[in-house]
């Protein structure tokens, strides 16, 4: 019995590390923020009694959605991946998964996510989430090999889900919708920067031009964090400004945007791998803290 059963247990085995494989290409970490970000955006645009059964939607197209651009981004850049020592391990360039397998499952899920949230939310949902995936695969990737503005350009679908979850939930664009795409947008630059520089060797070597890489001293890098996080603070104050939210966001949003300025200014004067990292964990807490509190602070339409 047992040595029937091992076949069996084998092929068992061998399919489930082949499941964590695409499961890998959508890097869940990385769509859980976009969740969190949505989910935000649809509290914060929320009118009237909370609907659950489009929130619900809203994330598992939004889910979708995400996954899908980035096993596609997986796809297109298996054999840059294949050259950085943080990269090569991934599915893809190890020769666990097969690139034809990667391409139509990051198809399926991204066009199923766009369509989902066509029939279940609404149509502008869904566009919002056709701009992510096509921004992302057919502007960002490709540009990483041709120039720095990469970041950029990078910073436009990694600052719509927010954006995408005030429309699920409003139905239509407005302001307040503009400012939590503004918020998100100048955070990803210092965030991108940061993790560029701390991998900026690996870069280097797939030929992925971004700005450390291309000005190794790092002036233009720390000029651009800090230009940015300026911008965050200025702009991260708007939402009490608007009406959407209370004087203890304000206040929250004063201190974490000014901790965060700090961080960059420590960069840009040292351009050491301790600033850079320092500066990443703080983009890491600033998300949570920045939109948490400002749902928690809402002010009652």
């Amino acid at each position: 019995m047992t040595l029937r059963a091992m076949p069996v247990d084998a092929e068992y085995v061998s399919v489930r590390r082949h499941l964590a494989d695409f499961l890998a290409l959508t890097k869940p970490r990385l769509v859980l923020m976009v969740l969190i970000a949505t989910l935000a955006g649809y509290y914060l645009g929320s009118l009237g009694q909370f609907n659950w059964i489009r929130l619900l939607n809203t994330l598992i197209g939004t889910a979708l959605a995400a996954g899908g651009t980035i096993a596609l981004n997986q796809y297109l850049e298996r054999d840059l991946d294949a050259k950085m020592r943080r990269t090569r391990d991934r599915p893809l360039p190890d020769g666990r998964l097969h690139p034809d397998g990667a391409l139509i499952f990051g198809l399926a899920i991204s066009v199923g996510g766009v369509l989902y949230l066509l029939f279940t939310v609404n149509a502008i949902t869904s566009l919002s989430a056709a701009v992510t995936v096509s921004s992302y695969i057919l502007l960002y990737t490709p540009l990483k090999l041709k120039s720095s503005f990469c970041t950029v350009v990078g910073a436009i679908p990694g600052a719509l889900p927010p954006l995408g979850g005030w429309v699920a939930a409003q139905g239509s664009l407005s302001l307040e919708a503009w400012v939590l795409f503004a918020i998100m947008f100048f955070w990803q630059v210092p965030h991108s920067l940061a993790i560029a520089w701390l991998y900026r060797a690996d870069y280097g070597r797939a030929g992925i031009r971004l700005l450390p890489v291309i000005h190794p001293d790092g002036r233009s890098t720390g000029h651009q964090i800090v230009n940015n996080c300026l911008a965050l603070l200025a702009v991260g104050l708007i939402p009490t400004i608007m009406g959407l939210a209370g004087s203890i966001y304000f206040f929250t949003a004063l201190v974490v945007g000014i901790a965060f300025l700090l961080c960059g200014i420590r960069f840009a004067i040292h351009r050491t791998t301790a600033t850079a990292r320092r500066l990443l964990w703080a983009s890491y807490l600033y998300v949570p803290l920045q939109l948490g509190v400002m749902s928690l602070d809402k002010v009652p339409y």
